[in-house]
């Protein structure tokens, strides 16, 4: 094997300051989650969903305004598709006539306003999926901890399942924090930036354990720093031209998908963070040897009497 090149970035001497910021985070996002709680929307809490057409678009703030001012509690304005469809969520118990109450409301300011739809969705439905999303999650953490596994060794599935806990922990934190509403939106975006955390953390752990295993060396520190450097423009190229993407929904996509595409930038952010501190600082921790990935003597001679 080539020597090993020089280092271009020092990862792993910058570890200990990497792993207090992470745990700050951590700690801060669990505070938010305790004492603040996450702002559930209207899909997990229940409540009434209507939705109205204007002849021109309106300004969504004005609507709010008017709706609180005339009684109407915890109410959230948004553009549904067209700028001229809003969608109105009220966490209250749904009334036959609600839908009827709020266009007649809306439009005695000379506004052009039809019905198009008036839901409830009851408090068990929201019950339901706050449960099964969280199931969800656990399961997903799970298989992601058999896969990484079996395909590594187990000192990396502990790395990589303690990474993807912290992205989604920051992320719900974040959202708790400053009170944004988190519905079935938010939560996909978090599956997502479970998958993504995990296909960089996958491609630096292939990175390492190659390395590994052609090296002659027992510097681990110096491996991982030389594994990280080898896969980090692909991780910046990938990262940098997805946040171009979502900052652009963020900016045109409307408020139906505003707090999707926050979401999905805190977690590729924070998941771009932890695949280099997290799943692959952790592992020197965890005390990863070379004898962990190369087989013993016994396993190699079964592996060549099984070859033809």
């Amino acid at each position: 094997m080539k020597p090993l090149t020089h280092l271009q970035i020092d990862f792993m001497g910058r570890r200990n300051i990497a792993f207090m910021v992470s745990a700050l985070l951590v700690v801060v996002s669990i505070g938010a989650l305790l004492f603040q709680q996450l702002n559930l929307g209207l899909d997990f809490t229940g409540g009434t969903l209507i939705e109205v057409r204007y002849g021109a678009a309106p300004s969504l703030d004005s609507i709010r305004q008017l709706l609180e001012s005339n009684g109407f509690q915890d109410v959230s304005v948004q553009t549904f598709g067209a700028s001229t469809e809003v969608l109105i969520r009220l966490q209250q118990a749904f009334d036959p006539e609600v839908g009827n109450e709020v266009v007649n409301l809306l439009s005695s300011n000379g506004d052009s306003v039809s019905l198009v739809r008036a839901e409830f969705v009851g408090s068990q439905v929201g019950d339901q999926l706050r449960d099964q999303s969280g199931l969800g999650m656990l399961v997903a953490l799970g298989v992601i901890m058999v896969y990484v596994a079996l395909r590594f060794q187990y000192k990396f599935a502990v790395g990589a399942v303690i990474a993807q806990l912290h992205d989604v922990v920051i992320v719900l934190g974040v959202f708790a924090l400053f009170r944004l509403e988190f519905d079935l939106t938010v939560l996909a975006a978090i599956l997502a930036v479970i998958g993504y955390s995990l296909n960089d953390t996958i491609i630096v752990y292939d990175r390492i354990r190659e390395m590994i295993r052609g090296s002659r060396i027992d510097d681990m520190p110096m491996i991982f720093n030389e594994a990280i450097n080898a896969t980090l423009s692909r991780t910046l190229a990938t990262s940098g031209t997805t946040m171009l993407v979502l900052v652009a929904l963020l900016i045109l996509g409307g408020d139906m998908i505003q707090n999707f595409a926050i979401a999905l930038l805190i977690g590729i952010g924070v998941g771009t963070f932890s695949s280099i501190y997290i799943s692959g600082a952790l592992l020197i921790p965890l005390k990863l040897t070379r004898e962990d990935l190369i087989p013993t003597k016994k396993a190699a001679d079964e592996e060549e009497e099984e070859l033809p």
